[in-house]
């Protein structure tokens, strides 16, 4: 999203607002049609040169069906944008971003248009956005928290027709290319993550942090390597018992397998190899280096869960690994602008790149309800840098840390990443690392592993 366009619709206002504001987002083709009301300002708004609308002040409408709407307008440097708002569900706020909000962008040297972007969904990071091509087409774009689900599809309509179209029009000329169900999440489908997710906060005041940590199958806190008792081994600045982040990926499993199998999973047979993961070049460094490692914790974890929460069958490796992307394009941010780029998806023995996380999370949710993941964080590592080595060689792909993420909608309707990990709630879209899994790992991977969950956890 454009810089000023990021600033203005920013998540600052939804954050501020207290939950029991919000109510549900009606279905996408529901929305109350504004087209009447763009006839009316075609003329005075999107037609008039930019220094009259750029003095304009904002004005109210309501339409017919009782929705009210804020009209004005905001610049930036180059650009202009003419923003129909609709109130936010009542909270007499007109963000921009509210369920049904109208966005035309024009140039402030001549006036052109450049685009417009309409919100299906009270959600600033979901949008569909409208090109001009040529003087008969115009192209549509469907963007999820950056990523691209549709790229400039061609649509038989001139750009300034949509100026006056019903949305839902504009809609069905993309014909069932346009992927409704990304915007129609039914809150009642994420009860059991809710339930999870609440569960799993109430019992974290309870855990702590130690190196190499976990519980074993008879409920003592012991060393993924050693299988020694942690109490055994005082260490300065360590808790006497803690988990570390695979310890407690498998607390997480565990508390949801328990209460069918009444107990708790053994340590061993976690690390073992599981499926296809390296080459004839990586084993040779597994023992010293032990590249896969949380790979195969986290494969291990699911196919255990998948076995038990669904059939046997969920407990291969092609049931258990997301492997499937719906976008083939990704924005990325940086403080020297913003870049649309090629988004290669699933790569073989490394797993998704973080810049498509967020989309990915957010398209799982809608078509994977009632599943967490368990995220094994990599990248390419290698010895340090010396006069004799200068390049670090050998490079591995190493497993290094584990996080439990858990996409879903909350009663309202908006969507969220609760991210757990090494005992701790951390946030998903934090801007420092300390803050932020992904502002964390810049330029690695992640590989995802599914674990169905059923609203039922007993750690």
């Amino acid at each position: 999203m454009d810089k000023f366009l990021l600033h203005y619709f920013s998540l600052t206002l939804l954050l501020l607002l207290p939950a029991s504001l919000f109510a549900l987002d009606t279905p996408t083709g529901k929305i109350e049609d504004d087209s009447s009301l763009r006839i009316s300002l075609t003329d005075s708004w999107f037609h008039e040169t930019p220094g009259r609308v750029l003095n304009k002040k904002a004005e109210y409408h309501t339409l017919k069906g009782g929705g009210r709407i804020q009209v004005r307008v905001e610049a930036s440097k180059d650009e202009f944008m003419i923003v129909l708002a609709r109130e936010l569900q009542g909270s007499n706020s007109y963000p921009g971003w509210a369920q049904g909000s109208w966005v035309l962008t024009r140039s402030r040297s001549d006036g052109a248009p450049t685009r417009i972007r309409i919100f299906p969904r009270s959600d600033p990071y979901v949008y569909i956005q409208f090109r001009p091509f040529s003087l008969d087409k115009c192209q549509m774009d469907v963007v999820l928290y950056d990523g691209y689900i549709v790229r400039s599809l061609p649509l038989p309509i001139s750009f300034e027709r949509l100026y006056t179209l019903p949305v839902e029009e504009a809609l069905a000329s993309a014909g069932d290319k346009f992927p409704r169900k990304y915007f129609e999440a039914d809150p009642d489908m994420y009860r059991d993550q809710r339930a999870f997710v609440s569960a799993v906060r109430a019992r974290l005041p309870s855990l702590d942090f130690r190196d190499d940590g976990a519980i074993d199958s008879r409920g003592d806190y012991v060393f993924i390597n050693t299988l020694e008792s942690q109490i055994s081994r005082i260490e300065k600045g360590q808790p006497p018992e803690g988990l570390n982040c695979s310890g407690f990926a498998k607390w997480v499993v565990d508390g949801i397998l328990k209460p069918l199998t009444g107990e708790l999973l053994p340590i061993p047979p976690l690390k073992e190899p599981f499926g296809n993961r390296g080459d004839s070049f990586t084993e040779p460094w597994e023992r010293a280096r032990d590249p896969f490692f949380g790979l195969d914790w986290c494969r291990n974890l699911a196919s255990r869960a998948g076995a038990v929460l669904r059939s046997p069958a969920f407990a291969a490796l092609e049931e258990i690994e997301v492997r499937r992307w719906p976008f083939s394009q990704v924005m990325t941010r940086s403080p020297d602008g913003n870049r649309i780029v090629s988004y290669p998806g699933f790569l073989e023995n490394a797993g998704f790149g973080i810049e498509g996380l967020h989309p990915l999370l957010y398209t799982l949710a809608i078509d994977e309800p009632n599943r967490i993941y368990l995220a094994a964080v990599n990248t390419e590592t290698g010895d340090p840098t010396t006069a004799r080595n200068p390049r670090g060689l050998p490079r591995l792909r190493q497993y290094f840390h584990i996080a439990v993420l858990v996409p879903y909608f909350n009663e309202y309707g908006n969507f969220q990443v609760t991210v757990f990990e090494s005992a701790a709630e951390t946030s998903f879209t934090g801007e420092t690392a300390f803050t932020g899994f992904k502002s964390r790992y810049p330029g690695h991977f992640v590989n995802l592993s599914r674990v169905p969950v059923d609203g039922k956890f007993e750690p």
